[in-house]
């Protein structure tokens, strides 16, 4: 009975340390990276040659850590592909490889760096979270050797994979993340066997990772939020811009709204390439972003976070839209293209109005209030229901209103940056069959609109004032992941045609995420 009575007074006495240690809230930090790039090979490099390529970028990394420690950053976020770049095959990645062990190791990098054979690179990333006191997540290259007896083995003998680790504020590594959704180009790597759903605690919270194209997929995204209850996501990423509504900074601030978490986002920066878009993104609303297509410059962000985002009230998506009994447009509808999916449009034609548009099951309702009605630009209403099949195969539902690139109806869904008109109001709605739908606001010089919608109960985006700037888009993005299998005919012709379009004219690929 002593002895139970002792364990009881122990285990209280620890949690009242862990709480008494907790944090209500962090300094978070993400950095986008100006990467320097390897020269174009086809013939592997010598590691030492490979490591002098990672440490010029490792520089980079170092004054942003140190930066953001001095600061008073608990956590930093580096970008994916950040230390090395892209362009491989396997045999010339090889160089930059280690071999990166399971945490469960108990192993700091900074303390004994040959545990694992020649790590320099942990341990440098090791040596800068120690000596900073900051944890550290990056992006590096995992290597894992196989033989004969496991059948799925490659030809080279060995596993390689696109890998994220955190290390603590003392050094150890507490997480290694093997990607699971590979993006076209990414031959070089192989995936892992099973999803790996990778959680870590601290003081100032629980939190999951994942990479670049995973965000658009369930797993391991969706089951971190939904099932392992995590309160922030970090997210490295190497992620080239899609308008009209997968650039960086409009989709991740809405998964992060969408999922009720906080979202630390840090992409590459490489304009040439439409690389830029970092952030940090409370459920409620962006916290900080940069996106700069301007300059070649590197940018650290930070910003405050609760420790425990309070969550979001529950929406019924399809409450409000399906209440009301509303006439589609008929004869005023057309088709459009955005990232080669086939949209059914109508035109805004009016300064106030309320439209409907519907494809398959889903129909889109909105209501708005325009400042003026100009004559030199066009908005659209659009819905589409279906299979994406060209760099994925993933099923959406997107309620969408959007400007035109010009009043020819034929570039409605093409890239648009700039806008004049601004809306008085605007609520969008649409009889959604997901829970995942994530609302997007962006405004034109692609600048997010923080504090001036929300998304009520019954399932509307609304706008809260006049917009800020002019409208680009207002996008509610639903994914259906059961039916990521699904197929239809006459949109599978039409995608697969497209499919083999993008693969010839691989130099106007418009989405790249390695």
């Amino acid at each position: 009975m002593k002895i139970a009575q002792l364990l009881i007074s122990m285990a209280v006495l620890v949690s009242c340390v862990l709480n008494a240690s907790s944090l209500d809230t962090f300094i978070a930090a993400v950095y986008e990276h100006a990467i320097t790039l390897p020269n174009a090979t086809l013939t592997p490099v010598s590691r030492e040659e490979a490591l002098v390529l990672m440490n010029r970028n490792l520089d980079l990394l170092e004054v942003a850590i140190t930066s953001a420690a001095k600061q008073g950053a608990h956590i930093i976020v580096t970008p994916e592909d950040a230390i090395y770049g892209w362009n491989f095959t396997r045999e010339t990645l090889y160089p930059y490889l280690e071999d990166i062990p399971d945490p469960q190791v108990n192993w700091i990098p900074c303390n004994d760096p040959n545990r694992f054979g020649h790590a320099p690179v942990q341990e440098r990333l090791s040596c800068l979270a120690k000596s900073n006191s900051i944890y550290v997540v990056a992006n590096i290259g995992d290597k894992k050797p196989c033989n004969t007896s496991d059948s799925e083995c490659p030809h080279d003998g060995r596993y390689q994979y696109n890998t994220d680790v955190v290390f603590d504020s003392q050094g150890q590594l507490v997480a290694r993340y093997h990607k699971q959704n590979l993006f076209m180009g990414e031959e070089q790597f192989n995936k892992p066997k099973e999803p790996e759903v990778v959680t870590f605690n601290t003081s100032f919270g629980r939190f999951g990772i994942f990479t670049c194209f995973d965000i658009l997929f369930h797993d391991p995204a969706v089951a971190l939020v939904k099932d392992f209850l995590v309160d922030t996501i970090l997210f490295p990423t190497a992620w080239m811009n899609v308008l009209p509504h997968l650039s960086a900074i409009e989709f991740h601030s809405a998964w992060a709204m969408g999922m009720g978490v906080n979202f630390l986002a840090s992409n590459i920066h490489y304009p040439s390439k439409k690389m830029t878009g970092s952030g940090i993104y409370a459920p409620g609303s962006p916290r900080v972003f940069h996106y700069d297509m301007k300059t070649e410059e590197g940018k650290l962000l930070l910003s405050q976070l609760d420790s425990h985002p309070p969550q979001p009230t529950a929406v019924n998506w399809t409450s409000y839209a399906s209440s009301i009994d509303a006439v589609t447009m008929g004869n005023q509808e057309f088709k459009g293209i955005i990232f080669f999916d086939e949209f059914t449009f109508v035109k805004l034609t009016e300064v106030t109005g309320n439209y409907t548009v519907c494809q398959k099951d889903l129909c889109c309702h909105l209501s708005y209030e325009m400042s003026e009605k100009r004559s030199d630009e066009v908005y659209v209403l659009g819905a589409f229901d279906g299979l994406h099949t060209v760099e994925g195969h993933y099923y959406l539902q997107i309620c969408t209103l959007l400007k035109c690139k010009t009043t020819d109806l034929n570039t409605c869904g093409d890239s648009v940056e700039t806008a004049s008109t601004r809306f008085e109001m605007f609520s969008l709605s649409g009889t959604f069959r997901t829970q995942y739908v994530f609302p997007e606001v962006l405004l034109s010089e692609i600048q997010l609109a923080p504090g001036e919608f929300q998304v009520s109960s019954d399932g509307r985006l609304l706008s809260l004032k006049p917009t800020s700037r002019p409208l680009l888009t207002v996008t509610l993005f639903g994914r259906l992941y059961g039916k990521d299998g699904s197929s239809n005919a006459p949109s599978m012709l039409v995608a697969q045609t497209l499919q083999i379009m993008l693969i010839i004219a691989t130099s106007i690929v418009y989405f790249l995420c390695w």
